[in-house]
C-alpha cells in the first residue's frame, strides 16, 4: 500500500495494474517511512484494520473508516456519472455500479437527487436496467423527484 501511495515504478506493482489506483502517487512527495507512519496511524486510530485471509494480511475499513470512504466514493461516482451524462446511450455499460455497498449506492442516489441535474436522468434510466429491485425502486423515486423539480 505504501508503494502505491508513493507512486512506485516497481515492476510487480505495474504488472498488476496498481498504478491505475486512484490514490497512486498521492503521497509522492513523502518518504516511504512517512507514508507507512500514516498507514499505521489510520490503523491505530480505528479507520483501518488488519484481517487475515489465511496467511495473507488484508487492510479493511472499520465502520468508522467506511463512513468516510462511503461519502468520498459516492462523490467520485457522482463526478464520473456527471461526466458521462452527455454520452450515455443504450450501449453504455453501468454494470460496475451493481453489487456495490447498498448504503453507499443510496448515498450516491441522494447526491444525484440533490444536484437537481436533469442531465443525469438518462444515466439513471440506463443504470436502472442493470440493478436489483430495491435499487431500481430508489432510482425510480429519484427520477420522479428530479422530473418534478
Amino acid at each position: 500500500m505504501a508503494r502505491i501511495l508513493k507512486g512506485s515504478k516497481d515492476k510487480k506493482l505495474l504488472e498488476l495494474g496498481l498504478d491505475a489506483c486512484p490514490v497512486y502517487g498521492y503521497f509522492k512527495a513523502l518518504s516511504l517511512s512517512d507514508i507507512i507512519a500514516r498507514i499505521d496511524w489510520t490503523i491505530v486510530h480505528g479507520y483501518l484494520a488488519i484481517e487475515y485471509d489465511y496467511r495473507l494480511p488484508l487492510l479493511v475499513y472499520t465502520e468508522l473508516g467506511w463512513e468516510i470512504e462511503k461519502d468520498t466514493y459516492s462523490s467520485e461516482l457522482l463526478d464520473l456519472l456527471s461526466k458521462i451524462s452527455d454520452t450515455v446511450d443504450a450501449e453504455t455499460d453501468l454494470s460496475f455500479l451493481k453489487d456495490r455497498n447498498r448504503k453507499m449506492i443510496f448515498m450516491l442516489l441522494d447526491k444525484i437527487r440533490a444536484t437537481g441535474n436533469r442531465k443525469l436522468i438518462p444515466v439513471l434510466e440506463r443504470w436502472k436496467q442493470v440493478e436489483y429491485k430495491k435499487v431500481r425502486q430508489r432510482i425510480t423515486e429519484v427520477i420522479a423527484e428530479m422530473s418534478h423539480d
